[in-house]
């Protein structure tokens, strides 16, 4: 059972107030649970609204808000900077995170099932924190990401330590061909014997990309094998583009 949250006012470092009551089971649970089985990323449409979008891009200018910003020409990850939140998160980034963790708990385990991996993890996020911080994974991954004319991020896995997560979550915070023009998402999935495949997206404004942090239950021959994805972003050919990540576990 899906569990309701209801934000009625959630109040950030500014005079900004989200007024709205989010209902996940608004949301087509089904129909994505079976696209993310069947490919590792499924899109929710129109999760944030233009408004809300604005306001968390605008966030990305507060220092206050991260321990840690990184230059990715510098580490050869890209052209382009994200910042790490840190603790205590925004009031908004902790509900995305917790409110989304629920409805995915459920397929998670099911992929570790399926893949015969000793894992199960808990219903309530917070449980999750816990598990990390059992294995030294104690900082915040949630993180916002910055594009500009230029800018683009190698191919890669969010995965941190040895816990994790198997699905985290893109926002996509600036509208394509209006504010930016590329910056598409690049999904690949590593194929046996063969190529890998790719996937090229780009979702709108307010959308919410879900996908695997490390690989997805694909059926073979002989069961079900670990299909591997990483995810990138291509070159931005003008303006600039914004996004949010969520991360559900910890770094070490």
């Amino acid at each position: 059972m899906l569990r309701k949250f209801r934000v009625d006012i959630v109040r950030l470092k500014t005079d900004f107030c989200i007024t709205k009551m989010m209902d996940i089971h608004s949301l087509n649970w089904e129909a994505t649970y079976e696209t993310l089985n069947q490919k590792g990323f499924a899109i929710l449409p129109k999760v944030l609204s233009p408004a809300e979008c604005q306001h968390l891009a605008g966030l990305y200018g507060d220092c206050g808000l991260y321990r840690a910003t990184i230059n990715m020409k510098r580490y050869r990850f890209g052209v382009g900077e994200y910042k790490y939140f840190s603790y205590p998160l925004p009031p908004v980034i902790q509900v995305l995170r917790e409110m989304f963790y629920s409805p995915l708990c459920g397929l998670a385990n099911d992929w570790m099932h399926q893949l015969d991996i000793k894992t199960d993890f808990p219903h309530h996020h917070r449980d999750l924190i816990l598990q990390c911080r059992d294995n030294n994974q104690m900082r915040p991954t949630p993180l916002m990401l910055r594009y500009e004319t230029g800018g683009f991020n190698t191919l890669h896995q969010d995965l941190y330590g040895d816990v994790y997560f198997p699905f985290q979550i893109i926002f996509v915070l600036t509208q394509p061909g209006r504010d930016h023009v590329g910056g598409e998402l690049i999904l690949t999935e590593q194929i046996p014997r063969a190529q890998s495949k790719a996937a090229v997206l780009q979702p709108n404004q307010g959308d919410a990309l879900i996908l695997t942090t490390n690989f997805r239950p694909a059926m073979g021959a002989r069961g079900y094998y670990r299909s591997k994805m990483k995810h990138g972003v291509s070159e931005v050919k003008s303006g600039v583009r914004y996004s949010l990540g969520i991360i559900f576990h910890d770094a070490a």
